[in-house]
């Protein structure tokens, strides 16, 4: 049996086909997982998040988090989607209770992931999007461990 890929590329050339990658990353997605999504503003890491929440059978509109830091949606999973845009850094992230127990109930996907630092979960898949306004994005997505390299299988 082959393992898994640790590191994986792909280019979006348009908002839906950032969410439709998405999607296969969150069919996939089991309850646990952590997504960590990094990119400048308007990159797409919202548009990302929305697909995985369509793959997670998330019904609700997926909106950023940015004002109230972690939105919970249903799906045959918990979505957890949390946006660090507007913190300072990982002590003001663990004092606002947004790395949590409630994680292992559910996929996490983070926005602005990098802004957490070693607070990060050691185990969880790494989403570098470069990109901004009309051009195609470029997408690195990275796995940390093997059990999150299952997810880049899944974009096979």
């Amino acid at each position: 049996m082959t393992a898994p890929p640790a590191a994986v590329r792909r280019t979006s050339r348009s908002p839906a086909a950032t969410r439709a990658l998405g999607a296969r990353l969150g069919a996939a997605a089991r309850a646990g997982d952590v997504i960590a999504l990094g990119g400048p503003l308007g990159a797409g890491k919202t548009e990302l998040a929305r697909g995985i929440a369509r793959g997670l059978g998330v019904a609700e509109p997926v909106a950023s988090p940015t004002f109230v830091l972690v939105a919970e949606h249903a799906g045959r999973v918990p979505l957890y989607h949390v946006d660090c845009y507007r913190l300072a850094g990982a002590e003001e992230a663990i004092a606002a209770g947004i790395l949590d127990d409630r994680a292992a109930e559910g996929v996490t996907v983070i926005e602005w992931a990098e802004r957490l630092g070693a607070a990060l979960p050691a185990g969880r898949l790494d989403v570098a999007i470069d990109g901004a306004g009309g051009a195609p994005r470029a997408l690195v997505l990275r796995a940390t461990d093997a059990r999150h390299a299952l997810l880049l299988a899944a974009l096979s």
